[in-house]
Protein backbone atom coordinates (compact mmCIF):
# COMPACT_ATOMS: atom_id res chain seq x y z
CA UNK A 1 0.00 0.00 0.00
CA UNK A 2 1.38 3.38 -1.11
CA UNK A 3 1.60 5.99 2.17
CA UNK A 4 0.19 8.63 -0.25
CA UNK A 5 -2.89 9.43 -0.86
CA UNK A 6 -5.04 9.79 -4.22
CA UNK A 7 -5.85 13.64 -3.10
CA UNK A 8 -2.14 14.37 -2.58
CA UNK A 9 -0.89 11.80 -5.80
CA UNK A 10 -3.84 13.52 -7.95
CA UNK A 11 -2.40 16.93 -6.87
CA UNK A 12 1.31 15.94 -7.84
CA UNK A 13 0.19 14.59 -11.21
CA UNK A 14 -1.44 18.45 -11.62
CA UNK A 15 1.98 19.92 -11.38
CA UNK A 16 3.60 17.69 -13.90
CA UNK A 17 1.84 17.80 -16.05
CA UNK A 18 1.37 21.85 -15.79
CA UNK A 19 5.34 21.44 -15.83
CA UNK A 20 5.31 19.54 -19.04
CA UNK A 21 2.99 22.22 -21.00
CA UNK A 22 5.39 25.04 -19.54
CA UNK A 23 8.56 23.36 -20.76
CA UNK A 24 7.29 21.39 -24.12
CA UNK A 25 6.05 25.05 -24.80
CA UNK A 26 9.48 26.57 -24.21
CA UNK A 27 11.67 24.25 -26.33
CA UNK A 28 9.46 23.94 -29.19
CA UNK A 29 8.44 27.92 -29.18
CA UNK A 30 10.48 29.75 -31.93
CA UNK A 31 11.15 32.63 -29.60
CA UNK A 32 12.72 30.02 -26.96
CA UNK A 33 13.34 26.54 -28.69
CA UNK A 34 16.99 25.27 -29.25
CA UNK A 35 17.61 24.56 -32.77
CA UNK A 36 17.90 21.23 -32.45
CA UNK A 37 14.04 20.61 -31.04
CA UNK A 38 12.59 23.24 -33.55
CA UNK A 39 14.08 21.50 -36.15
CA UNK A 40 13.38 17.77 -35.09
CA UNK A 41 8.98 19.21 -34.94
CA UNK A 42 9.62 20.59 -38.43
CA UNK A 43 10.86 17.18 -39.54
CA UNK A 44 8.82 15.21 -37.98
CA UNK A 45 5.71 16.93 -38.53
CA UNK A 46 3.86 17.95 -35.69
CA UNK A 47 3.88 20.54 -33.43
CA UNK A 48 4.42 19.41 -29.24
CA UNK A 49 3.85 23.17 -28.23
CA UNK A 50 0.30 22.18 -29.32
CA UNK A 51 -0.35 18.81 -28.56
CA UNK A 52 1.42 18.30 -25.44
CA UNK A 53 -1.09 18.43 -22.65
CA UNK A 54 0.18 16.46 -19.83
CA UNK A 55 3.50 13.88 -19.33
CA UNK A 56 1.42 11.32 -20.74
CA UNK A 57 1.69 13.49 -24.11
CA UNK A 58 5.38 12.60 -24.37
CA UNK A 59 4.33 9.54 -25.39
CA UNK A 60 4.16 10.89 -28.60
CA UNK A 61 7.88 11.05 -28.71
CA UNK A 62 10.36 8.63 -29.71
CA UNK A 63 13.35 7.32 -27.35
CA UNK A 64 15.64 10.22 -26.55
CA UNK A 65 18.90 9.02 -28.19
CA UNK A 66 22.33 9.01 -26.62
CA UNK A 67 24.07 9.57 -29.85
CA UNK A 68 23.04 12.95 -30.41
CA UNK A 69 24.23 13.78 -27.08
CA UNK A 70 27.62 12.42 -28.60
CA UNK A 71 27.49 13.40 -32.25
CA UNK A 72 26.03 16.54 -32.64
CA UNK A 73 27.63 20.00 -31.62
CA UNK A 74 27.04 20.71 -28.31
CA UNK A 75 25.42 24.86 -30.07
CA UNK A 76 22.21 22.76 -31.13
CA UNK A 77 20.97 22.32 -27.47
CA UNK A 78 21.11 25.98 -26.87
CA UNK A 79 17.61 27.46 -26.44
CA UNK A 80 17.12 30.69 -27.88
CA UNK A 81 16.54 32.52 -24.79
CA UNK A 82 19.95 31.56 -23.92
CA UNK A 83 21.55 32.35 -26.80
CA UNK A 84 25.22 34.24 -26.53
CA UNK A 85 25.72 33.22 -22.92
CA UNK A 86 28.30 31.39 -22.19
CA UNK A 87 27.64 27.82 -21.04
CA UNK A 88 29.03 24.74 -19.56
CA UNK A 89 29.85 21.87 -21.21
CA UNK A 90 29.59 18.23 -18.80
CA UNK A 91 30.68 14.67 -20.12
CA UNK A 92 28.97 11.68 -18.21
CA UNK A 93 29.41 8.02 -19.48
CA UNK A 94 32.07 6.91 -21.96
CA UNK A 95 35.28 4.37 -21.82
CA UNK A 96 36.79 4.59 -25.25
CA UNK A 97 35.39 6.93 -27.97
CA UNK A 98 32.88 9.68 -27.73
CA UNK A 99 30.95 10.93 -24.52
CA UNK A 100 27.51 12.09 -24.45
CA UNK A 101 27.53 16.12 -23.26
CA UNK A 102 25.35 17.56 -21.64
CA UNK A 103 25.47 21.52 -21.82
CA UNK A 104 24.28 23.25 -18.69
CA UNK A 105 23.83 26.71 -16.58
CA UNK A 106 22.39 27.16 -13.89
CA UNK A 107 20.65 23.15 -13.88
CA UNK A 108 23.03 21.99 -11.66
CA UNK A 109 23.15 24.71 -9.05
CA UNK A 110 19.09 24.87 -8.77
CA UNK A 111 19.63 20.83 -8.41
CA UNK A 112 21.75 20.38 -4.92
CA UNK A 113 20.33 23.45 -3.52
CA UNK A 114 16.50 21.47 -3.46
CA UNK A 115 19.04 18.63 -2.47
CA UNK A 116 20.53 20.44 0.36
CA UNK A 117 16.95 20.46 2.01
CA UNK A 118 17.30 16.77 2.66
CA UNK A 119 20.40 16.91 4.33
CA UNK A 120 20.59 16.82 8.31
CA UNK A 121 22.42 19.33 9.80
CA UNK A 122 23.55 17.14 12.21
CA UNK A 123 25.75 15.36 9.49
CA UNK A 124 26.49 17.99 7.16
CA UNK A 125 27.12 21.09 9.78
CA UNK A 126 26.62 23.99 7.81
CA UNK A 127 30.10 25.36 7.50
CA UNK A 128 31.86 22.16 8.38
CA UNK A 129 34.53 21.16 5.61
CA UNK A 130 33.32 18.60 2.68
CA UNK A 131 35.70 16.45 1.05
CA UNK A 132 34.39 14.72 -2.55
CA UNK A 133 37.02 11.70 -3.59
CA UNK A 134 35.46 11.44 -7.52
CA UNK A 135 35.44 11.59 -10.69
CA UNK A 136 36.24 15.98 -11.41
CA UNK A 137 37.53 16.85 -14.87
CA UNK A 138 34.80 17.51 -17.09
CA UNK A 139 31.84 16.14 -14.52
CA UNK A 140 28.93 17.88 -13.54
CA UNK A 141 29.57 16.39 -10.54
CA UNK A 142 32.81 18.31 -9.75
CA UNK A 143 30.76 21.81 -9.72
CA UNK A 144 27.89 20.27 -7.83
CA UNK A 145 29.44 18.93 -5.16
CA UNK A 146 31.56 22.33 -4.19
CA UNK A 147 28.38 24.26 -4.90
CA UNK A 148 26.70 22.25 -2.32
CA UNK A 149 28.95 22.36 0.12
CA UNK A 150 29.24 26.40 -0.56
CA UNK A 151 25.74 26.97 -0.46
CA UNK A 152 25.24 25.23 2.85
CA UNK A 153 28.07 27.58 4.32
CA UNK A 154 31.19 25.06 3.80
CA UNK A 155 34.35 24.75 1.28
CA UNK A 156 34.79 21.66 -0.14
CA UNK A 157 38.42 19.80 -0.82
CA UNK A 158 38.42 17.21 -3.69
CA UNK A 159 40.31 14.01 -4.55
CA UNK A 160 40.73 13.50 -8.48
CA UNK A 161 40.01 10.37 -10.25
CA UNK A 162 39.83 8.82 -13.44
CA UNK A 163 37.13 6.04 -14.02
CA UNK A 164 37.34 5.72 -17.27
CA UNK A 165 40.96 4.55 -17.04
CA UNK A 166 40.22 2.10 -14.36
CA UNK A 167 37.27 0.48 -16.33
CA UNK A 168 39.77 0.38 -19.23
CA UNK A 169 42.51 -1.58 -16.45
CA UNK A 170 39.62 -3.98 -15.44
CA UNK A 171 38.32 -5.12 -19.11
CA UNK A 172 41.97 -5.21 -19.46
CA UNK A 173 42.08 -7.65 -16.47
CA UNK A 174 45.10 -5.38 -15.28
CA UNK A 175 43.12 -5.90 -11.27
CA UNK A 176 46.68 -4.90 -9.94
CA UNK A 177 47.03 -1.51 -12.11
CA UNK A 178 43.60 -0.85 -11.11
CA UNK A 179 43.99 -1.81 -7.77
CA UNK A 180 46.75 0.77 -7.27
CA UNK A 181 45.50 3.45 -8.78
CA UNK A 182 42.11 2.98 -6.34
CA UNK A 183 45.07 2.65 -3.31
CA UNK A 184 46.31 5.84 -4.84
CA UNK A 185 43.15 7.41 -4.53
CA UNK A 186 42.21 6.48 -1.15
CA UNK A 187 45.90 7.53 0.17
CA UNK A 188 45.48 11.31 -0.77
CA UNK A 189 41.72 11.12 1.17
CA UNK A 190 43.54 9.43 4.17
CA UNK A 191 45.97 12.62 4.07
CA UNK A 192 43.13 14.84 3.48
CA UNK A 193 41.03 13.30 6.85
CA UNK A 194 43.98 13.41 8.94
CA UNK A 195 45.47 16.85 8.44
CA UNK A 196 41.94 19.18 8.17
CA UNK A 197 38.95 19.01 9.85
CA UNK A 198 36.23 17.29 7.31
CA UNK A 199 32.66 16.57 8.52
CA UNK A 200 31.07 15.54 5.53
CA UNK A 201 31.97 12.89 2.34
CA UNK A 202 30.94 12.67 -1.52
CA UNK A 203 32.16 9.34 -2.31
CA UNK A 204 31.45 5.91 -4.21
CA UNK A 205 30.43 3.09 -2.29
CA UNK A 206 33.44 1.23 -3.24
CA UNK A 207 36.06 3.94 -2.57
CA UNK A 208 34.00 4.27 1.05
CA UNK A 209 34.31 0.82 1.84
CA UNK A 210 38.45 1.09 1.32
CA UNK A 211 38.48 3.96 2.92
CA UNK A 212 37.16 2.81 6.19
CA UNK A 213 39.86 0.23 6.15
CA UNK A 214 42.36 2.74 6.12
CA UNK A 215 40.95 5.15 8.78
CA UNK A 216 38.13 5.76 11.61
CA UNK A 217 36.01 7.67 9.99
CA UNK A 218 34.73 8.70 13.26
CA UNK A 219 37.52 9.37 14.64
CA UNK A 220 38.22 11.38 11.77
CA UNK A 221 35.48 13.59 11.88
CA UNK A 222 32.93 12.75 9.60
CA UNK A 223 29.18 12.76 10.30
CA UNK A 224 27.93 12.46 7.14
CA UNK A 225 28.69 10.59 3.63
CA UNK A 226 26.49 11.39 0.38
CA UNK A 227 27.31 8.47 -1.61
CA UNK A 228 26.47 7.79 -5.14
CA UNK A 229 26.98 4.77 -7.31
CA UNK A 230 24.43 2.73 -8.77
CA UNK A 231 25.06 -0.61 -7.84
CA UNK A 232 24.06 -0.85 -4.12
CA UNK A 233 22.55 -4.54 -3.15
CA UNK A 234 20.56 -4.74 0.26
CA UNK A 235 23.25 -6.97 1.75
CA UNK A 236 26.32 -4.60 1.09
CA UNK A 237 23.92 -1.13 1.82
CA UNK A 238 24.15 -3.48 5.70
CA UNK A 239 27.49 -3.83 5.52
CA UNK A 240 28.42 0.24 4.68
CA UNK A 241 25.95 1.59 7.57
CA UNK A 242 26.58 -1.21 9.74
CA UNK A 243 30.09 -2.04 9.72
CA UNK A 244 31.67 0.89 7.85
CA UNK A 245 29.83 3.61 9.33
CA UNK A 246 29.29 1.91 12.67
CA UNK A 247 25.46 3.08 12.70
CA UNK A 248 26.47 6.60 14.00
CA UNK A 249 27.66 8.24 10.80
CA UNK A 250 24.76 9.71 8.70
CA UNK A 251 24.22 7.49 4.94
CA UNK A 252 23.02 9.65 2.20
CA UNK A 253 23.05 7.08 -0.96
CA UNK A 254 21.83 9.04 -4.38
CA UNK A 255 20.87 7.79 -7.59
CA UNK A 256 22.13 10.87 -10.30
CA UNK A 257 23.60 11.07 -13.22
CA UNK A 258 24.49 14.19 -15.47
CA UNK A 259 21.58 14.14 -17.59
CA UNK A 260 19.18 13.89 -14.93
CA UNK A 261 20.16 15.52 -11.22
CA UNK A 262 20.26 13.92 -8.34
CA UNK A 263 17.18 11.52 -7.08
CA UNK A 264 17.27 11.05 -3.18
CA UNK A 265 16.55 8.23 -0.93
CA UNK A 266 14.22 7.38 1.49
CA UNK A 267 15.89 7.07 5.32
CA UNK A 268 15.99 3.25 6.08
CA UNK A 269 13.24 1.94 7.90
CA UNK A 270 13.43 -1.02 9.68
CA UNK A 271 11.27 -3.01 7.41
CA UNK A 272 13.26 -2.08 4.18
CA UNK A 273 15.55 -4.65 5.20
CA UNK A 274 18.59 -2.57 3.93
CA UNK A 275 16.52 -1.97 0.41
CA UNK A 276 17.78 1.81 -0.69
CA UNK A 277 14.11 3.25 -3.04
CA UNK A 278 15.19 7.08 -4.69
CA UNK A 279 12.92 9.20 -5.72
CA UNK A 280 13.58 11.77 -8.63
CA UNK A 281 13.21 15.32 -8.53
CA UNK A 282 9.86 16.08 -9.74
CA UNK A 283 8.62 17.79 -11.76
CA UNK A 284 12.17 18.51 -13.02
CA UNK A 285 12.93 14.95 -13.44
CA UNK A 286 10.52 11.71 -13.47
CA UNK A 287 11.65 7.86 -13.55
CA UNK A 288 9.87 5.17 -14.76
CA UNK A 289 10.27 1.70 -14.75
CA UNK A 290 9.30 -0.05 -17.68
CA UNK A 291 9.23 -3.48 -19.58
CA UNK A 292 12.53 -4.18 -21.42
CA UNK A 293 10.70 -5.58 -24.39
CA UNK A 294 7.00 -2.75 -24.45
CA UNK A 295 8.50 0.39 -23.08
CA UNK A 296 5.32 2.17 -23.22
CA UNK A 297 3.98 -0.40 -20.31
CA UNK A 298 5.10 0.37 -16.74
CA UNK A 299 6.17 -3.02 -14.92
CA UNK A 300 4.15 -3.81 -11.61
CA UNK A 301 5.02 -2.33 -8.19
CA UNK A 302 8.04 -4.85 -6.64
CA UNK A 303 8.99 -6.15 -10.05
CA UNK A 304 11.86 -4.97 -11.61
CA UNK A 305 12.35 -3.34 -15.35
CA UNK A 306 14.21 -0.75 -17.50
CA UNK A 307 14.63 2.47 -16.02
CA UNK A 308 13.34 5.47 -18.10
CA UNK A 309 14.47 9.12 -17.54
CA UNK A 310 12.98 12.18 -18.90
CA UNK A 311 14.37 15.77 -18.22
CA UNK A 312 12.33 18.79 -18.03
CA UNK A 313 14.11 22.15 -17.65
CA UNK A 314 14.17 25.10 -19.43
CA UNK A 315 17.66 24.29 -20.13
CA UNK A 316 17.30 21.17 -21.09
CA UNK A 317 14.52 18.59 -22.84
CA UNK A 318 14.80 14.91 -22.35
CA UNK A 319 12.12 12.70 -23.37
CA UNK A 320 11.68 8.99 -22.68
CA UNK A 321 15.89 8.37 -22.51
CA UNK A 322 16.41 4.35 -21.59
CA UNK A 323 18.82 4.19 -19.21
CA UNK A 324 21.64 1.40 -19.38
CA UNK A 325 19.99 0.48 -15.74
CA UNK A 326 17.03 -1.75 -13.93
CA UNK A 327 15.35 -1.35 -11.34
CA UNK A 328 12.26 -2.23 -8.77
CA UNK A 329 9.61 0.14 -9.01
CA UNK A 330 8.18 0.84 -5.48
CA UNK A 331 5.44 3.12 -4.58
CA UNK A 332 5.42 6.73 -3.50
CA UNK A 333 6.71 7.02 0.10
CA UNK A 334 6.15 10.20 1.96
CA UNK A 335 7.08 12.79 1.28
CA UNK A 336 7.24 11.45 -2.45
CA UNK A 337 3.98 11.35 -4.08
CA UNK A 338 5.12 9.26 -7.15
CA UNK A 339 6.84 6.31 -7.96
CA UNK A 340 10.10 5.27 -7.00
CA UNK A 341 13.05 2.91 -8.25
CA UNK A 342 14.97 0.58 -5.92
CA UNK A 343 18.04 -1.12 -6.05
CA UNK A 344 19.36 -0.03 -9.27
CA UNK A 345 21.83 -1.80 -10.74
CA UNK A 346 23.02 -1.92 -14.78
CA UNK A 347 20.98 -3.32 -17.42
CA UNK A 348 21.31 -6.80 -17.32
CA UNK A 349 23.58 -7.21 -14.46
CA UNK A 350 22.26 -10.61 -13.77
CA UNK A 351 22.68 -12.10 -17.49
CA UNK A 352 26.09 -10.73 -17.79
CA UNK A 353 29.12 -9.53 -16.46
CA UNK A 354 29.56 -5.73 -16.12
CA UNK A 355 32.71 -3.85 -15.55
CA UNK A 356 31.67 -1.29 -13.11
CA UNK A 357 35.29 -0.10 -11.78
CA UNK A 358 35.19 2.52 -8.69
CA UNK A 359 31.30 2.79 -8.33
Amino acid sequence: MSEIDSSTAAAAQQKLDAHVREIVQWHFSPETGSPFWLDWANKAGWNPAAEVKSFGGLEKFPHFQDEWLRDLQPEVWVPKKFKGRPFNIFETGGTTGMPKQRIGWDDYKVDYEEFSAKLSDDHFPPGGAWLMVGPTGPRRLRLAIEHLANFRGSCCYFIDLDPRWVKRVLAGKQFEVARAYMDHVVEQAVTILQHRKVSGLFTTPKLLEALGEKIDLWGAGLRGVFCGGTTMAPQYVRYIVEEVLEGRIGFYPTYGNTLMGLAASVPLRAEDNFSITYYAPQPRAVLRVVEPNNTTKLVEYGQWGRVELTTLTREFFMPRFLERDEAIRREPRAPYAWDGVAEVRPFGAMEKNIVEGVY
